[in-house]
């Protein structure tokens, strides 16, 4: 019996400093897999907004604000509740963005409000809704598209 209490204490103790000490790349790797508002490369996302492709500037622009925008909360959807996050009513049209994350393609459905932003991510066979805040991308006139919302 004491042997198995002193097994498990040695264990336990190489769990806790390994779990306490581990390198940089390998937690922002579990904390990445985890994370609802992702990065966007620019390399690697198609921005459309009413059928129209955002090019250059615009597109860097909106990219930029859209890594800026603060996370605020995230959405429970009900199973069955999916249509009404992906086509909200009186939310206008969304900027659809069209990118990768590792194999999966992924969309993102960016409804714009006066207070805040609504983010609808479909991946594989899921749908995810989340909340931003950016003033940016809020009142963002720099985009020509932007005025039409």
């Amino acid at each position: 019996m004491t042997w198995l209490f002193v097994t498990f204490l040695v264990i336990f103790s190489l769990f806790k400093i390994l779990v306490t000490c581990l390198p940089s790349g390998v937690v922002e790797w579990l904390t990445g897999k985890f994370q609802v508002h992702v990065k966007l490369e620019e390399a690697n996302v198609k921005v459309t907004f009413d059928g129209e492709h955002l090019e250059g500037s615009e597109k860097s622009q909106f990219v930029q604000h859209f890594n800026e925008a603060v996370f605020m909360e995230r959405y429970y959807i009900y199973p069955g509740d999916e249509p009404l996050f992906v086509n909200p009513k009186n939310a206008g049209t969304p900027f659809v963005i069209e990118t990768k994350r590792g194999k999966n393609a992924v969309k993102l459905l960016v409804y714009r409000y006066d207070d805040h932003i609504d983010v609808v991510k479909q991946y594989k066979k899921k749908t995810a809704a989340y909340c931003l805040r950016s003033d940016s991308l809020q009142t963002c006139r720099g985009l020509k598209t932007a005025d039409l919302v």
